[in-house]
């Protein structure tokens, strides 16, 4: 993950920051120890039960808030010689994509070398293979690295606990985990527990002892005997924030000595009563001010001032960060009120200034998005229910291919659905569509798209972007519709309006050029014009962009790979699919993400080689949304019905092949492969002259189609016609091998029928050579039991071995025995069990495979398991010595 620059402007005059995931800055207050104020205690008894920490992976400081276990880690950790990664989490930073995204950046921060080949997580599901790679970067390292999680209450999710524990585990002993919690962690305690693996220190050890609160006290100038502080111990319960507020409203009364001698607990809880009289005491523009910045997790002067309205924020906050506990110096100009301290402010804000919070929050949301903090803005526009803002940012600031993008994360997304209803402009039009479209909702999408369009056209003074917005949309739309045309004018128009848009947006945006590409080769792919889909999808296929444009490279190359899969090129449309997934993986996108149309042409894949099971699999865990563009949709139905033809589900085949797909325009392919699964079934039915009809009316220049048809002649008995077909075919070089070994395979037949069984030989030799490297068997099985003999003979018997049928005996090996188990059929091992086998072969570990494949380390090992029983072996070497044996590697 390379550190980028940001077009955008940083507070107070810095330097812009590394960007994260979602294309918005990261903020370095994160990665900081927090500052320790000048009265701060160091506590002798605390540091050395953390020392002791040094022998165990794992530390959980664990107390209730302001019981001061922040800033007792940070003292302790700003003394070690070992690097520290030092992440305070909160709200934006608890889901797990979030989280890894920024655990890496603190631990380059801290100095620790990142490679960039372990990934980029993004919102959303992470990979396995991210954390198998960070976990042997961090375990093979020549030093201790010390990961410090603060507020780590605040990441809740099982899913990010079990991956934490994970890396945790296989990166010992060079990792050493600190959780700063106010709650139990999700990870299994009590094993580590048991085997000494764990240091604690929790809410009773963190209690300030009388003598501590003695010298705390005198660092606020305050005396008090050990006496009358255990007195005061007693009362607070040792608790820090509340010994520190007592102190400072101490501070401000006239007799100090009584006030702590006499403090009691109040009307609610400790907390509350001394925030409120130490807020009580401050000058009214420094009360303003904290009750004002409490609607913000985290805020700099320049943000207070825009909330007050005044310029004096910086003073303020300095005075009061040197003065008070309760308002935190995060460096770089930024500060945090103490969680419950801004608690409380906000419950007297309301009390005080009824109807003021949607105005800050809307102050806010603005000063936000002139710094150019996209979440954070969106999070306070909606506090703030301004719903017409919250849109018009998003279209105004090109965001709005977010949606699209599987970035938009679940709370952006919620705030998308929730523009208010009532609220009629463009921009919340162009919002709403978004929304339906990114669903595959057309019908409502396009309510809004019109809308959006009638008010565009008739204020000439909308800016540019919405016009650009528009036009991303509008390509979206057609390619849900399948309509070729409305997508090439819509990226007409996209490529006008870019010459209007400010310069920085487009930089700040490679995601819209990338999706429109996408949108407009889908449409081309359905309408046929393979060349010119290509031509758009292999450009959004080879470009850069990281995070932002992983969905448009995903469903491209997808698209790719049924193109491949079309033109009977399996081996590639594979390696494409597989891509396809890798670029989803890589980055922590749904897998399998949007339609899932890699998986489809995986499971059709499967079926041509007869891995019925996989294919199966495939079809089982592709995403089956509810109204799918096209493409889509006519890829699942053939991957389906292939399936259900190959086992010999003659009916139910018939019904998958046809869906009702509603499309503007008619898909030549789409109508190819349905007659093609609609001939196959007739033929099986004994039908041979209703397989050639329904063909002959989509044949055309399809040489698929045209085998099929020269097929279905032969079948009924016409071998002089079927030939003839055979040879009207164009010798076209699209065509690949699972057309050729087809066309092949029928001219072997009709050879074979006029009794020239050695021409049939020979085409027989011809067809498993060719259709050896692709592991092509259905057209073999599907051929007919004409073809067992041929292949039970020498030499055919030698070409179809390891692969089509088991190997034979080696010259001068002892014949087998007749009796015994049956011979194992390597048929049976998946595409993936072999691609493990492979690199088995080349003494590759189980984590190199993992890396090297893109999955996860279980997941080698499940493959592995796999392959060794159909191999009917248990061990590495035995594996790739039988795998040699039968001539798979």
């Amino acid at each position: 993950m390379t550190a980028v620059t940001a077009n955008r402007k940083a507070p107070s005059g810095q330097a812009p920051s590394p960007v994260d995931p979602l294309g918005d800055p990261f903020l370095p207050t994160r990665f900081a120890l927090p500052a320790k104020p000048v009265t701060f205690l160091r506590r002798e008894r605390l540091d050395e039960h953390l020392d002791r920490a040094l022998r165990t992976p794992l530390v959980v400081v664990n107390g209730a808030a302001g019981a001061g276990k922040t800033l007792l880690v940070a003292d302790w950790a700003a003394g070690l010689a070992q690097p520290v990664a030092w992440l305070t989490l909160d709200a934006t930073v608890a889901d797990p994509g979030m989280f890894w995204a920024h655990l890496l950046q603190s631990l380059r921060t801290s100095g620790v070398p990142v490679p960039d080949e372990i990934g980029l997580p993004a919102a959303g599901p992470v990979t396995h293979t991210l954390l198998t790679r960070l976990a042997a970067r961090l375990g093979s390292s020549d030093r201790t690295v010390t990961v410090v999680l603060d507020e780590y209450d605040r990441a809740t999710g099982p899913d990010l606990s079990e991956q934490l524990g994970f890396v945790l585990h296989h990166a010992q002993p060079r990792l050493r985990l600190v959780l700063v919690t106010r709650t139990e962690p999700l990870l299994p305690l009590h094993r580590y527990r048991a085997a000494g693996a764990m240091t604690e220190i929790r809410g009773a050890e963190l209690a300030f002892t009388p003598e501590e609160t003695v010298a705390l006290l005198d660092l606020h100038g305050l005396r008090l005997s050990v006496e009358a502080a255990r007195a005061l111990v007693e009362r607070t319960g040792g608790w820090a924030a509340g010994l520190r507020l007592c102190a400072l409203a101490a501070q401000q009364s006239p007799d100090p000595q009584v006030y702590l001698k006499e403090f009691e607990a109040g009307r609610s809880t400790v907390a509350d009563f001394l925030l409120a009289e130490v807020l009580k005491r401050q000058p009214p523009p420094t009360q303003d001010l904290l009750l004002r910045v409490s609607v913000l997790e985290r805020f700099c002067a320049d943000l207070a001032d825009a909330l007050t309205g005044r310029i004096d924020a910086e003073p303020i906050l300095a005075g009061l960060h040197r003065a008070n506990a309760f308002v935190e110096d995060l460096g770089h100009g930024w500060y945090r009120l103490h969680p419950l301290f801004r608690e409380i402010l906000r419950a007297h804000l309301r009390e005080r200034s009824p109807g003021l919070e949607p105005e800050l929050h809307r102050r806010a949301a603005r000063w936000l998005r002139r710094s150019g903090s996209l979440p954070e803005m969106l999070a306070h526009a909606a506090a703030a229910k301004d719903w017409e803002f919250t849109a018009r940012a998003l279209v105004d600031d090109l965001a709005i291919g977010q949606v699209f993008t599987g970035l938009c994360c679940d709370d952006r997304a919620d705030l998308i659905a929730r523009t208010g209803a009532r609220t009629t402009s463009p921009a919340t039009h162009l919002v709403r569509a978004a929304r339906d479209l990114s669903r595959h909702d057309l019908d409502r999408g396009l309510v809004h798209l019109r809308q959006a369009e009638e008010q565009l056209a008739a204020d000439a003074s909308e800016p540019p972007a919405a016009q650009l917005s528009c036009a991303l949309l509008e390509a979206a739309a057609a390619r849900l519709a399948g309509s070729p045309r409305r997508a090439e004018q819509a990226a007409q128009a996209a490529r006008q309006l870019q010459r209007e848009v400010p310069a920085h947006l487009l930089d700040q945006h490679p995601e819209l050029p990338a999706l429109l590409l996408t949108d407009v080769g889908s449409a081309r792919l359905w309408a046929g014009r393979f060349d010119e889909a290509r031509a758009a999808l292999t450009t959004v296929a080879e470009s850069s962009g990281g995070a932002s444009t992983a969905v448009p490279r995903q469903q491209s190359l997808g698209h790719l790979a049924l193109i491949d899969y079309l033109n009977g090129w399996p081996g590639r449309a594979e390696r494409n699919a597989f891509a396809a997934m890798a670029e989803a993986e890589r980055f922590g996108l749904p897998q399998p993400c949007g339609s899932g149309l890699g998986q489809l042409v995986l499971a059709a894949v499967a079926v041509d080689r007869n891995e019925l099971g996989r294919a199966q699999d495939l079809l089982d865990r592709a995403p089956d949304p509810a109204a799918p563009d096209p493409v889509s949709a006519a890829g699942r139905s053939i991957a389906t019905a292939r399936l259900l033809l190959a086992r010999g589900k003659v009916r139910a085949a018939l019904a998958a092949a046809d869906p009702a797909v509603k499309a503007d325009v008619a898909s030549p392919w789409a109508e190819s492969q349905t007659a093609l699964i609609a001939s196959a079934a007739h033929l099986a039915e004994g039908h041979p002259d209703a397989a050639a009809e329904v063909l002959r009316r989509v044949a055309g220049e399809q040489p698929a189609c045209a085998v099929g048809v020269a097929r279905a002649h032969l079948a009924a008995g016409d071998r002089r016609e079927a030939l003839h077909v055979l040879d009207s075919i164009a010798a076209e070089a699209h065509a690949g091998p699972a057309v050729r070994v087809r066309a092949t395979l029928v001219r072997a037949q009709a050879a074979h029928t006029a009794g020239d069984d050695d021409t049939a030989r020979r085409l027989i030799a011809k067809a498993l050579v060719e259709a050896r490297r692709d592991r092509l068997r259905r057209p073999f099985l599907e051929a007919g039991p004409w073809l067992g003999p041929f292949l039970a003979s020498a030499p055919l018997r030698h070409l179809a071995a390891g692969w089509l049928a088991p190997a034979p005996a080696a010259h001068g090996d002892p014949p087998r025995p007749p009796a015994g188990p049956a011979p194992v059929l390597v048929e049976q091992l998946t595409g993936r069990e072999r691609d493990v086998l492979l690199r088995l072969a080349q003494m590759m570990s189980t984590e190199e495979i993992a890396v090297d494949m893109y999955v996860s380390v279980n997941t080698v090992k499940t493959h592995l398991k796999s392959a060794y029983r159909k191999l009917a072996v248990n061990r590495r070497h035995d594996a790739v010595r039988r795998a040699r044996e039968l001539r798979l590697l």
